[in-house]
C-alpha cells in the first residue's frame, strides 16, 4: 500500500530509511514545526509512534496536540495559510514531501473527530460511498466489506437489521462508532482519534473506549483526549504537549504515577489546564 501514496522519485529521509524502519514503529516524526501563518503552533517535535499501541496526546486547550495529530494524515492542508516543516516518516516515507498522493495517504492513515460526521445517507451508504468512488462496485464486495466494518466497531448487531436506515436514526454514540467503521472500510494502518467520545454520555463512551482497546490489534492508533482517566486507560504510551511543546512522552503508566519532568506531574494532578 505504500508504493500507492507516492507519485514522483524516493523522498530521502535522514530520521530512517526504509532499511532502517523496525516493524515495531509505525511512524517516526523529527523536528516538526507546524505553522499557521506566521504563528508557529508545533515547535520542533520528535517522536516514534509504536506499532499496534494506542498513543495518547495530552495537555491543555490550545497546547498543539490536535495540530500535531491532524499532520499525521496531512488534514492542515486544508486550513489557508497552515505549513509543516521536518518530517514524519512512515513506512520510510517522508509524508510531508511533496510528491505525496495525500488522497491514498489519508486512506491508510484515517481520521475520526470530534463531532461524529455521518454523510446524510443510509448506515449502509455511510459505509460504501467512498469505497465506490475508489471503484469498487461489486454487491457481494460491498456487502462483506460493510458487515466486516461494523462488526469492526462494534455496531454490526445494533444495526444490520436497519442498514437502509438514515444515519442520523443512531444515537450520538452509534453515528461515532459509524464513523469508525466507514474509516476501517477503507482498510487503514493507522487511526487517528480527535477527542472521539468527549460529545459522548457516558455509556457510549465506555463502549468506544473499549473499542479503540479491541482496535489496536489490527491498527495503529493515536487519539487526542482531555479525560486524563480515558487515556490512563485506553493508552499504552502517552505524549504530553505543552505551549506547542513536546514536554514529556513515555509509557502511560510512568506518566501517571512517576512522571520525569514537573510540569507533567502538575498538568496530570490537575494543577493547571
Amino acid at each position: 500500500m505504500v508504493t500507492a501514496i507516492k507519485e514522483r522519485t524516493t523522498v530521502e529521509v535522514t530520521v530512517q530509511s526504509k532499511s532502517e524502519f523496525q516493524p515495531e514503529n509505525i511512524l517516526t516524526v523529527n523536528n516538526l514545526e507546524v505553522f499557521y501563518g506566521e504563528k508557529r503552533a508545533v515547535n520542533g517535535i520528535s517522536m516514534i509512534v509504536e506499532k499496534n499501541a494506542v498513543t495518547a496526546l495530552i495537555g491543555p486547550s490550545g497546547c498543539g496536540k490536535s495540530t500535531f495529530l491532524r499532520s499525521i494524515n496531512r488534514m492542515n492542508d486544508l486550513i489557508p495559510g497552515a505549513s509543516a516543516k521536518g518530517e514524519i516518516v512512515y513506512e520510510g516515507l517522508n509524508i510531508l514531501s511533496d510528491d505525496i498522493n495525500v488522497v491514498a495517504l489519508r486512506k491508510e492513515i484515517g481520521m475520526v473527530f470530534q463531532k461524529p460526521n455521518p454523510f446524510p445517507k443510509s448506515i449502509y451508504e455511510n459505509i460504501t460511498h467512498a469505497l465506490k468512488f475508489a471503484g469498487i462496485k461489486k454487491k457481494s464486495l460491498l456487502d462483506e466489506i460493510v458487515e466486516e466494518s461494523l462488526k469492526k466497531a462494534a455496531l454490526w448487531d445494533e444495526v444490520k437489521d436497519r442498514l437502509d436506515k438514515s444515519a442520523y436514526s443512531l444515537s450520538g454514540g452509534q453515528q461515532q462508532r459509524l464513523c469508525i467503521a466507514r474509516t476501517i472500510a477503507m482498510k487503514p494502518t493507522v487511526i487517528l482519534l480527535d477527542e472521539p467520545s468527549s460529545a459522548l454520555d457516558p455509556i457510549s463512551n465506555a463502549k468506544i473506549e473499549d473499542l479503540i482497546v479491541k482496535l489496536k490489534k489490527d491498527y495503529s492508533i493515536m487519539i487526542v483526549t482531555h479525560n486524563m482517566q480515558q487515556a490512563s486507560r485506553v493508552s499504552d504510551k502517552t505524549a504530553f504537549f505543552l505551549s506547542g511543546d513536546l514536554i514529556e512522552y513515555d509509557h502511560t503508566e510512568k506518566i501517571f504515577t512517576n512522571p520525569s519532568v514537573k510540569k507533567t506531574e502538575e498538568y496530570i494532578s490537575g494543577r493547571f489546564g
